[in-house]
């Protein structure tokens, strides 16, 4: 049996903190939910936040993520 590490969701204060982008990893540990899952959100045009595609890339607005950890 392997031990799981379990990362503490960052802050909203540290969020408000990070670059105008961050990658869809550390927005879906902020939002609370996998990144395949916002990774499927954002593939169905669903995402609680603002995207921006660069070819199969994408990057999570973090003016976008703050307003949606403040509306929580």
């Amino acid at each position: 049996m392997t031990a799981t590490k379990k990362v503490k969701p960052p802050t909203l204060a540290e969020v408000k903190k990070w670059p105008a982008t961050v990658n869809v990893p550390n927005a879906a540990l902020a939002l609370g939910c996998s990144r395949s899952q916002l990774y499927e959100l954002i593939k169905r045009g669903e995402a609680p936040v603002r995207t921006l595609s660069f070819g199969s890339r994408h990057v999570v607005i973090t003016a976008s993520l703050v307003a949606v950890l403040e509306a929580a």
